[in-house]
């Protein structure tokens, strides 16, 4: 992964301190801990290769493959009211469905609240998680796992997961790109953070 590209993104905060790992247990808890212990700069993003431990919504695991998808965590220091974070999940979702429209011209769809779907199957997915105060958000983050070149899947996801190769397997791919234009699509929706 070339991360001084994504850092050169024409975002604002988001993606200009990135926290690489080749191996991770996973972005998420990683993220949670380092939050707890120090304050990173807004926007901050672990990006990880491979995680040993990815974990999904109600703690379900989610297979990365090494080197073939996309899986990290934002970390944002909202300023708003806890109220503008009702649909962020939803808004998440739209900024990826927005990316791969706007480089590949597929269309994926979204099973709400936090599933990403391409021809019925689940090819992305997003975890956030929060903390709040006294009605005031300490942190907020954002995990996501995207499947960008992963062709074997494990035996019991094989029917239900897939990834852009796996469906347009003569298209070129780039994790790269694809991050990039996450990243400032998600900014635009979510400029209610700063």
């Amino acid at each position: 992964m070339d991360i001084e590209k994504i850092k050169n993104s024409k975002t604002i905060v988001t993606g200009k301190n990135i926290l690489y790992f080749k191996q991770i247990a996973s972005t998420q808890l990683e993220a949670k801990q380092m939050v707890q212990q120090e304050k990173l700069p807004n926007g901050t993003i672990l990006l990880a290769e491979s995680q040993t431990k990815g974990i999904g919504t109600h703690e379900r695991k989610w297979h990365t493959g090494e080197g073939k998808n996309l899986a990290f965590t934002i970390i944002y220091y909202p300023t708003c009211v806890l109220e503008k974070l009702q649909h962020i999940t939803v808004q998440i979702a739209e900024a990826m469905v927005d990316a791969i429209q706007e480089l590949y011209g597929i269309s994926l769809t979204i099973k709400k609240p936090n599933d990403l779907l391409l021809n019925g199957k689940k090819i992305g997915g997003i975890l956030t998680q929060s903390s709040v105060l006294a009605n005031q958000i300490k942190y907020l983050l954002i995990g996501v796992g995207f499947n960008v070149k992963e062709m074997d899947f494990p035996q019991e996801l094989q029917d239900i997961a897939t990834s852009l190769q796996k469906e347009y397997p003569k298209e070129e791919f780039s994790r790269e790109n694809i991050l990039i234009t996450f990243l400032e699509r998600l900014e635009k929706k979510v400029n209610y953070l700063f």
